[in-house]
């Protein structure tokens, strides 16, 4: 088995597993660890295919900004949960399991470079036999033969958003919430009032 192959199948492993944790773990703060790996793990299988851009850009779109912007999220809920207000030292060991692994993969990735730079790849790069850089590529096949996809999958993410918005703004017993019809109909009359008061000297004859 070379090493490539085997790194293929370890980082399955660990993007399976992770991501099964996503959905089993009952911490929700354990659970974007977990997912963080998962993101993490599959970059490192995009980047075994070739793929540096779309690797790079699930690492630093995905681990780096909506996720960071996910443990916020979770960290600002009011979930009652008595573990999860422990401090930082609660989730310290699952985040260091989580930064071990992403390390033991990238040490991973380095080997499979070193045995790609001491002996021929197996197959013929697609772009570099079309004369293009890999991220011309990608943008040339994304945006001619798989056009359709995209937009699907651009209409899928919108519907989602637009969903995720109407679940936050519901209401709820017990809780705060704004009116904007009602906050654009206001009048200066309904909210400020004005009174004239004569001046009341104080005692020792100052005004």
């Amino acid at each position: 088995m070379s090493i490539e192959l085997f790194a293929f199948y370890a980082f399955a492993l660990v993007t399976v597993l992770a991501a099964g944790a996503v959905i089993t773990l009952r911490n929700p703060v354990h659970a974007v660890l977990s997912l963080i790996l998962t993101f993490f793990s599959t970059a490192c299988l995009w980047l075994l295919l070739q793929a540096e851009f779309l690797g790079i850009a699930l690492v630093l779109v995905y681990v780096g900004a909506v996720m960071i912007l996910f443990l916020f999220v979770v960290m600002m809920l009011d979930l009652n949960l008595v573990p999860g207000r422990e401090g930082f030292a609660r989730y310290f060991p699952i985040a260091v399991v989580v930064a071990a692994v992403m390390l033991f993969e990238m040490l991973g990735l380095i080997g499979v470079r070193a045995e790609h730079a001491s002996r021929a790849l197996p197959g013929p790069d697609p772009a570099l036999a079309a004369g293009m850089s890999n991220l011309e590529w990608i943008g040339q096949a994304l945006f001619t033969r798989f056009m359709l996809p995209f937009e699907v999958a651009a209409v899928i993410l919108t519907v989602a958003i637009v969903v995720a918005v109407m679940l936050t703004l519901r209401r709820r017993e017990g809780t705060k919430h704004q009116d904007p019809s009602r906050q654009v109909m206001v009048r200066r009359e309904d909210r400020v009032r004005l009174l004239k008061m004569k001046p009341e000297p104080r005692q020792g004859g100052r005004p």
